[in-house]
């Protein structure tokens, strides 16, 4: 594998990249994020200038300011070692089959491997995404890290500390957005990770059927289709509500599978 430092040959690979959209669309999105690729990754190829294999990980001398869920710092030797010292990890990527392959390789690497599958919602232009109308007594802020502890009990995947330190590094690190109600409180969120995806949106039971859904992810996609980035977020079939919040702003659900795979220790 190559390591691509030059900012050209960065450039030119997100040129190819967008060719592919959206089957690119998570290691475009780590290219692209925001606030220029702050969990600190490094690109790989198998070849170059012509390439069939783009990998992103972790440098091995800088800690990320973006944790990782479920992933410690690598340490890896060299281009072709990059997963010799992975305790644990978290893999996004839309490719038939990905799912078998690190099943293999970690598997053989001593690494209990469950595979979450995800739709996939891809934004239309900036120019047709509609504007959300605020319900009376409500505003639209950031985040907060004093918002995390309700973010973290309110997330499937969460609800332990190391969830809620990865939270607290997107909300510090990453643009977000939320519905604060009368009294400061967030009502709606949605979240931006290292790989560019909108994710952790959630509505307040409570408040649910008014359309809320919608307002921090308009918020957030007319900001990213500002910037020229590429605007996409992933949901699990079965939750209807947000894949009905998604298309009310404009997201068209896209064919395929987004995988995020999860390695822990057996």
């Amino acid at each position: 594998m190559l390591i691509l430092r030059c900012p050209a040959q960065l450039q030119l690979l997100e040129e190819t990249l967008r060719k592919s959209l959206p089957t690119t669309l998570p290691v475009t999105g780590t290219l692209r994020n925001p606030l220029g690729n702050p969990a600190s990754h490094e690109v790989l190829v198998d070849s170059w200038p012509h390439f069939s294999i783009v990998l992103t990980r972790l440098r091995p001398e800088v800690l990320p300011r973006v944790p990782l869920p479920w992933q410690q710092n690598p340490t890896p030797q060299g281009p072709g070692n990059w997963g010799a010292t992975l305790s644990s990890m978290s893999l996004p990527g839309m490719q038939d089959g990905l799912d078998e392959d690190v099943q293999e390789v970690a598997s053989a690497r001593g690494l209990k491997v469950e595979t979450i599958r995800l739709g996939t919602g891809f934004s239309i232009p900036h120019s047709a995404m509609p504007c959300c109308r605020m319900p009376p007594g409500l505003r639209l802020a950031s985040v907060s890290p004093s918002h995390v502890p309700l973010l973290n009990a309110t997330w499937a995947l969460g609800r332990n500390a190391r969830s809620r330190a990865f939270l607290l590094g997107l909300v510090q690190t990453l643009p977000s957005a939320c519905v604060l109600d009368q009294r400061g409180r967030p009502v709606s969120w949605s979240l931006l990770d290292g790989q560019g995806c909108l994710r952790h949106g959630y509505t307040v039971p409570a408040w649910r059927g008014r359309g809320l859904t919608g307002i921090p992810l308009s918020m957030l996609g007319r900001d990213l289709h500002a910037r020229g980035f590429p605007v996409y977020g992933a949901v699990l079939p079965q939750n209807t509500a947000s894949l009905r919040g998604l298309q009310a702003v404009g997201f068209v659900l896209q064919p395929g599978t987004f995988y995020m795979i999860l390695g822990t220790p057996k």
